[in-house]
Protein backbone atom coordinates (compact mmCIF):
# COMPACT_ATOMS: atom_id res chain seq x y z
CA UNK A 1 0.00 0.00 0.00
CA UNK A 2 2.64 2.53 0.74
CA UNK A 3 4.30 2.43 -2.58
CA UNK A 4 1.00 2.66 -4.58
CA UNK A 5 0.23 5.76 -2.37
CA UNK A 6 3.88 7.11 -3.00
CA UNK A 7 3.05 6.95 -6.97
CA UNK A 8 0.20 8.56 -6.64
CA UNK A 9 1.03 11.41 -3.85
CA UNK A 10 3.50 12.48 -6.12
CA UNK A 11 1.79 12.51 -9.17
CA UNK A 12 0.02 16.60 -9.17
CA UNK A 13 -3.36 16.73 -9.88
CA UNK A 14 -5.05 20.25 -9.00
CA UNK A 15 -9.01 20.31 -9.45
CA UNK A 16 -9.21 20.49 -12.78
CA UNK A 17 -6.18 19.19 -13.84
CA UNK A 18 -6.30 15.23 -12.42
CA UNK A 19 -5.28 13.27 -15.73
CA UNK A 20 -2.31 12.54 -13.88
CA UNK A 21 -3.62 10.87 -11.32
CA UNK A 22 -6.20 9.43 -13.31
CA UNK A 23 -3.69 7.57 -16.10
CA UNK A 24 -2.10 6.05 -12.91
CA UNK A 25 -5.35 4.62 -11.26
CA UNK A 26 -6.64 3.37 -14.89
CA UNK A 27 -2.80 1.43 -15.36
CA UNK A 28 -3.81 0.37 -12.15
CA UNK A 29 -7.71 -1.50 -12.54
CA UNK A 30 -7.98 -1.77 -16.20
CA UNK A 31 -7.62 -5.59 -16.24
CA UNK A 32 -10.17 -5.77 -13.29
CA UNK A 33 -13.01 -3.63 -14.02
CA UNK A 34 -15.28 -2.38 -16.64
CA UNK A 35 -14.53 1.83 -16.64
CA UNK A 36 -15.16 5.17 -18.76
CA UNK A 37 -14.85 8.46 -17.34
CA UNK A 38 -17.70 11.41 -17.51
CA UNK A 39 -17.70 14.65 -19.06
CA UNK A 40 -15.78 16.34 -16.29
CA UNK A 41 -13.24 14.07 -15.93
CA UNK A 42 -14.27 11.40 -12.87
CA UNK A 43 -13.58 7.76 -13.49
CA UNK A 44 -16.37 5.64 -13.10
CA UNK A 45 -15.60 1.78 -12.67
CA UNK A 46 -18.02 -1.34 -12.02
CA UNK A 47 -16.44 -3.99 -10.41
CA UNK A 48 -18.01 -7.53 -10.71
CA UNK A 49 -18.50 -9.12 -7.27
CA UNK A 50 -18.31 -13.00 -6.14
CA UNK A 51 -22.57 -12.56 -5.64
CA UNK A 52 -25.14 -9.68 -7.02
CA UNK A 53 -28.09 -7.42 -5.53
CA UNK A 54 -30.76 -5.77 -6.38
CA UNK A 55 -28.67 -3.06 -3.94
CA UNK A 56 -26.11 -0.57 -5.22
CA UNK A 57 -23.24 0.02 -3.47
CA UNK A 58 -20.99 3.54 -4.65
CA UNK A 59 -17.56 3.80 -2.75
CA UNK A 60 -15.56 7.08 -3.72
CA UNK A 61 -12.73 9.13 -3.52
CA UNK A 62 -11.50 12.22 -5.08
CA UNK A 63 -8.61 12.76 -7.04
CA UNK A 64 -7.75 15.92 -6.83
CA UNK A 65 -5.63 17.91 -4.37
CA UNK A 66 -5.40 21.91 -3.27
CA UNK A 67 -2.97 23.97 -5.12
CA UNK A 68 -2.66 27.61 -6.86
CA UNK A 69 -3.43 29.18 -10.43
CA UNK A 70 -1.85 31.77 -12.30
CA UNK A 71 -3.66 34.88 -12.47
CA UNK A 72 -1.01 37.27 -13.52
CA UNK A 73 2.50 38.31 -14.62
CA UNK A 74 3.93 41.29 -12.89
CA UNK A 75 6.70 43.37 -14.56
CA UNK A 76 9.22 42.11 -12.75
CA UNK A 77 8.65 38.63 -13.67
CA UNK A 78 6.94 37.25 -10.58
CA UNK A 79 3.41 35.85 -10.95
CA UNK A 80 0.25 36.10 -9.30
CA UNK A 81 -1.55 33.24 -8.02
CA UNK A 82 -4.79 32.33 -6.22
CA UNK A 83 -5.74 29.03 -4.29
CA UNK A 84 -7.55 25.88 -5.97
CA UNK A 85 -8.91 25.02 -3.04
CA UNK A 86 -8.51 25.49 0.97
CA UNK A 87 -5.16 26.53 1.87
CA UNK A 88 -4.31 28.40 4.66
CA UNK A 89 -1.55 31.12 3.25
CA UNK A 90 0.47 31.08 6.06
CA UNK A 91 1.66 27.70 5.07
CA UNK A 92 2.96 28.85 1.63
CA UNK A 93 5.61 31.10 2.40
CA UNK A 94 9.10 29.72 0.97
CA UNK A 95 7.63 26.64 -0.30
CA UNK A 96 8.98 25.29 -3.77
CA UNK A 97 6.22 24.74 -6.17
CA UNK A 98 5.99 23.70 -9.59
CA UNK A 99 4.43 25.57 -12.32
CA UNK A 100 2.69 24.80 -15.47
CA UNK A 101 2.71 21.69 -17.87
CA UNK A 102 6.42 22.40 -17.96
CA UNK A 103 6.69 22.01 -14.20
CA UNK A 104 8.93 24.74 -13.86
CA UNK A 105 10.55 25.16 -10.46
CA UNK A 106 9.57 28.29 -8.49
CA UNK A 107 9.03 29.49 -4.69
CA UNK A 108 6.47 31.51 -3.43
CA UNK A 109 7.82 34.76 -2.34
CA UNK A 110 6.89 38.11 -0.02
CA UNK A 111 8.17 40.27 1.98
CA UNK A 112 11.25 39.27 3.90
CA UNK A 113 9.40 39.58 7.43
CA UNK A 114 12.98 42.01 8.54
CA UNK A 115 10.78 44.05 7.02
CA UNK A 116 7.58 43.96 8.08
CA UNK A 117 5.71 45.60 10.49
CA UNK A 118 4.78 44.34 14.09
CA UNK A 119 1.06 44.23 13.05
CA UNK A 120 1.69 42.69 9.95
CA UNK A 121 4.07 39.87 11.37
CA UNK A 122 1.10 39.13 13.48
CA UNK A 123 -1.61 38.46 10.59
CA UNK A 124 -1.74 35.82 8.13
CA UNK A 125 -0.26 37.20 5.21
CA UNK A 126 -2.89 38.00 2.37
CA UNK A 127 -2.20 36.61 -1.11
CA UNK A 128 -2.27 39.74 -2.79
CA UNK A 129 1.23 40.27 -1.16
CA UNK A 130 2.67 36.92 -2.27
CA UNK A 131 4.21 35.69 -5.15
CA UNK A 132 5.37 33.05 -7.38
CA UNK A 133 9.21 33.44 -8.13
CA UNK A 134 10.30 31.03 -11.43
CA UNK A 135 13.97 33.05 -11.58
CA UNK A 136 12.45 35.19 -14.65
CA UNK A 137 14.06 38.55 -15.42
CA UNK A 138 11.21 40.32 -16.69
CA UNK A 139 7.49 39.63 -17.46
CA UNK A 140 8.32 39.22 -20.94
CA UNK A 141 10.72 36.58 -20.14
CA UNK A 142 8.59 34.76 -18.12
CA UNK A 143 5.93 34.61 -20.35
CA UNK A 144 7.97 32.71 -22.40
CA UNK A 145 7.61 29.85 -20.33
CA UNK A 146 4.04 30.21 -18.29
CA UNK A 147 0.47 31.18 -19.51
CA UNK A 148 -1.98 32.47 -17.30
CA UNK A 149 -4.41 29.90 -15.69
CA UNK A 150 -1.38 27.24 -15.32
CA UNK A 151 -1.70 25.39 -12.55
CA UNK A 152 1.04 25.26 -9.94
CA UNK A 153 1.72 22.40 -7.71
CA UNK A 154 3.29 22.23 -4.25
CA UNK A 155 6.78 20.79 -4.98
CA UNK A 156 7.17 18.24 -2.11
CA UNK A 157 8.55 14.42 -1.72
CA UNK A 158 6.84 11.73 -0.03
CA UNK A 159 9.00 10.71 2.97
CA UNK A 160 9.01 7.95 5.40
CA UNK A 161 8.62 10.19 9.45
CA UNK A 162 9.42 7.96 12.80
CA UNK A 163 8.15 4.23 12.78
CA UNK A 164 5.29 3.92 10.54
CA UNK A 165 4.03 7.58 9.78
CA UNK A 166 4.33 9.47 6.19
CA UNK A 167 4.76 12.64 5.36
CA UNK A 168 3.62 13.97 1.65
CA UNK A 169 1.44 16.31 -0.18
CA UNK A 170 -1.76 14.94 -1.80
CA UNK A 171 -2.69 12.58 0.97
CA UNK A 172 -6.14 14.00 1.02
CA UNK A 173 -7.56 12.28 -0.70
CA UNK A 174 -5.10 9.91 -2.55
CA UNK A 175 -4.93 7.85 0.32
CA UNK A 176 -8.85 7.24 -0.29
CA UNK A 177 -7.79 6.79 -4.10
CA UNK A 178 -4.83 4.02 -2.88
CA UNK A 179 -7.51 1.85 -0.42
CA UNK A 180 -10.15 2.21 -3.82
CA UNK A 181 -7.37 0.76 -6.26
CA UNK A 182 -6.70 -2.67 -4.22
CA UNK A 183 -10.73 -3.09 -3.15
CA UNK A 184 -10.73 -3.15 -6.68
CA UNK A 185 -7.57 -5.57 -7.39
CA UNK A 186 -9.35 -7.92 -4.76
CA UNK A 187 -12.71 -8.86 -6.02
CA UNK A 188 -15.14 -7.70 -3.41
CA UNK A 189 -18.24 -10.00 -2.01
CA UNK A 190 -20.88 -8.15 -4.53
CA UNK A 191 -20.79 -6.32 -7.52
CA UNK A 192 -19.91 -2.67 -6.48
CA UNK A 193 -19.10 1.13 -8.29
CA UNK A 194 -15.91 2.68 -7.71
CA UNK A 195 -15.53 5.91 -8.64
CA UNK A 196 -12.35 8.85 -8.36
CA UNK A 197 -14.17 11.89 -8.39
CA UNK A 198 -12.81 15.39 -9.82
CA UNK A 199 -12.74 18.97 -8.21
CA UNK A 200 -13.46 17.85 -4.41
CA UNK A 201 -11.63 20.80 -3.26
CA UNK A 202 -13.80 23.10 -5.10
CA UNK A 203 -16.86 22.55 -4.55
CA UNK A 204 -17.66 18.48 -4.53
CA UNK A 205 -18.31 19.16 -7.91
CA UNK A 206 -17.40 16.08 -9.95
CA UNK A 207 -18.95 14.23 -7.38
CA UNK A 208 -22.76 15.43 -7.93
CA UNK A 209 -22.66 14.37 -11.40
CA UNK A 210 -21.31 11.33 -10.48
CA UNK A 211 -23.64 10.51 -8.38
CA UNK A 212 -26.47 11.43 -10.97
CA UNK A 213 -25.26 8.67 -12.99
CA UNK A 214 -24.64 5.73 -10.93
CA UNK A 215 -27.63 6.23 -8.66
CA UNK A 216 -26.96 3.94 -5.64
CA UNK A 217 -28.83 3.36 -2.82
CA UNK A 218 -25.60 3.20 -0.32
CA UNK A 219 -22.39 5.39 -0.42
CA UNK A 220 -19.63 4.72 1.26
CA UNK A 221 -17.07 7.73 0.95
CA UNK A 222 -13.17 7.20 1.43
CA UNK A 223 -11.49 10.67 2.70
CA UNK A 224 -8.53 11.91 4.59
CA UNK A 225 -9.72 14.27 7.62
CA UNK A 226 -8.17 16.50 9.97
CA UNK A 227 -6.14 15.55 12.65
CA UNK A 228 -5.24 18.12 14.86
CA UNK A 229 -3.63 15.69 18.19
CA UNK A 230 -1.02 18.23 19.17
CA UNK A 231 0.05 19.88 22.28
CA UNK A 232 -2.35 22.50 23.08
CA UNK A 233 -5.36 20.90 21.23
CA UNK A 234 -7.64 19.29 23.59
CA UNK A 235 -11.24 17.54 23.40
CA UNK A 236 -13.04 18.02 20.44
CA UNK A 237 -10.69 20.10 18.91
CA UNK A 238 -8.11 17.41 18.15
CA UNK A 239 -11.15 15.74 15.86
CA UNK A 240 -8.98 12.50 15.83
CA UNK A 241 -5.47 11.14 15.82
CA UNK A 242 -3.12 9.24 14.32
CA UNK A 243 -2.86 5.38 15.68
CA UNK A 244 -6.76 5.70 16.69
CA UNK A 245 -7.81 4.01 13.31
CA UNK A 246 -10.14 4.91 10.85
CA UNK A 247 -12.38 8.30 11.23
CA UNK A 248 -15.80 7.65 11.59
CA UNK A 249 -18.26 10.74 10.67
CA UNK A 250 -21.80 11.52 12.57
CA UNK A 251 -21.88 14.74 11.01
CA UNK A 252 -19.87 17.37 9.51
CA UNK A 253 -20.42 21.13 7.66
CA UNK A 254 -22.29 19.38 4.51
CA UNK A 255 -24.08 15.80 5.38
CA UNK A 256 -25.47 14.64 8.28
CA UNK A 257 -24.59 10.77 7.90
CA UNK A 258 -27.14 7.68 8.13
CA UNK A 259 -27.33 7.08 11.45
CA UNK A 260 -27.61 3.19 10.92
CA UNK A 261 -24.89 2.83 8.87
CA UNK A 262 -22.36 4.80 11.60
CA UNK A 263 -23.83 2.33 14.22
CA UNK A 264 -22.80 -0.26 11.55
CA UNK A 265 -19.12 0.80 11.08
CA UNK A 266 -18.24 0.70 14.95
CA UNK A 267 -20.34 -2.43 15.60
CA UNK A 268 -18.23 -4.05 12.03
CA UNK A 269 -14.86 -2.58 13.53
CA UNK A 270 -15.35 -4.18 16.93
CA UNK A 271 -16.48 -7.23 15.29
CA UNK A 272 -12.97 -7.65 13.45
CA UNK A 273 -10.95 -5.96 16.40
CA UNK A 274 -10.06 -3.06 13.99
CA UNK A 275 -9.26 0.47 15.57
CA UNK A 276 -11.87 3.16 15.03
CA UNK A 277 -12.72 6.64 16.51
CA UNK A 278 -15.23 9.32 15.46
CA UNK A 279 -14.49 12.69 14.02
CA UNK A 280 -15.31 15.06 17.13
CA UNK A 281 -15.99 17.97 15.71
CA UNK A 282 -18.44 19.14 13.35
CA UNK A 283 -16.40 21.08 10.37
CA UNK A 284 -15.55 20.37 6.78
CA UNK A 285 -16.95 18.59 4.16
CA UNK A 286 -16.74 16.26 1.44
CA UNK A 287 -18.03 14.38 -1.51
CA UNK A 288 -20.47 13.06 0.88
CA UNK A 289 -22.47 16.34 0.87
CA UNK A 290 -23.60 16.28 -2.89
CA UNK A 291 -23.69 12.44 -2.74
CA UNK A 292 -26.19 12.14 -0.22
CA UNK A 293 -28.72 14.66 -1.66
CA UNK A 294 -28.27 13.32 -5.16
CA UNK A 295 -31.33 11.87 -7.22
CA UNK A 296 -34.20 10.31 -4.60
CA UNK A 297 -31.32 10.50 -1.72
CA UNK A 298 -28.51 8.25 -0.81
CA UNK A 299 -27.78 6.76 2.41
CA UNK A 300 -24.30 7.44 2.80
CA UNK A 301 -21.18 7.35 5.07
CA UNK A 302 -17.55 8.82 5.44
CA UNK A 303 -14.90 7.10 5.98
CA UNK A 304 -11.19 9.05 6.90
CA UNK A 305 -7.80 8.47 7.49
CA UNK A 306 -6.63 10.78 10.19
CA UNK A 307 -4.10 13.36 8.71
CA UNK A 308 -2.21 16.41 9.96
CA UNK A 309 -1.28 19.26 8.78
CA UNK A 310 -4.24 18.51 6.01
CA UNK A 311 -3.80 20.89 2.57
CA UNK A 312 -0.29 21.80 2.87
CA UNK A 313 2.50 20.05 1.12
CA UNK A 314 3.84 18.06 4.58
CA UNK A 315 0.39 15.84 5.09
CA UNK A 316 1.35 13.31 7.96
CA UNK A 317 -0.44 10.18 8.34
CA UNK A 318 0.24 6.96 9.66
CA UNK A 319 -0.10 3.47 7.48
CA UNK A 320 -1.30 1.52 10.09
CA UNK A 321 -4.43 3.74 9.82
CA UNK A 322 -4.81 3.59 6.44
CA UNK A 323 -4.31 -0.71 6.82
CA UNK A 324 -7.40 -0.26 9.36
CA UNK A 325 -9.30 1.85 7.52
CA UNK A 326 -9.03 -0.34 4.53
CA UNK A 327 -10.14 -3.35 6.50
CA UNK A 328 -12.89 -1.72 7.68
CA UNK A 329 -14.08 -0.61 4.58
CA UNK A 330 -13.83 -4.55 2.76
CA UNK A 331 -15.86 -5.33 5.41
CA UNK A 332 -18.54 -2.69 5.59
CA UNK A 333 -19.37 -3.08 1.83
CA UNK A 334 -20.50 -6.46 2.20
CA UNK A 335 -22.34 -5.67 5.30
CA UNK A 336 -23.81 -2.62 3.81
CA UNK A 337 -25.35 -4.79 1.05
CA UNK A 338 -27.10 -7.04 3.50
CA UNK A 339 -28.65 -4.92 5.75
Amino acid sequence: MKNLLKELCLADGISGDEKSVRDIIINKIKDFCDYYTDPLGSLICFRKGRKSSDKKLMICAHMDEVGFIVTAVHSDGTLAFDMVGGVDSSVTIGRQVKVGRNKINGVIGSVAVHNLSKEDREKAPQISRLCIDIGAENKEDAEKHISLGDCVYFGSDFEELGGNKIVSKAVDDRAGCAMMIRLIQEQPEYDTFFVFNVQEEIGLRGSGVTAFAVKPDFALVLEATTASDIDGVSGADKVCSLGGGAVVSFMDRSTMYDKELYKLAFETAKEKNLPCQTKTKIAGGNDAGAIHISGKGVRTLAVSVPCRYLHSPSCTADMEDIENSYQLVKSLSKRIIEL
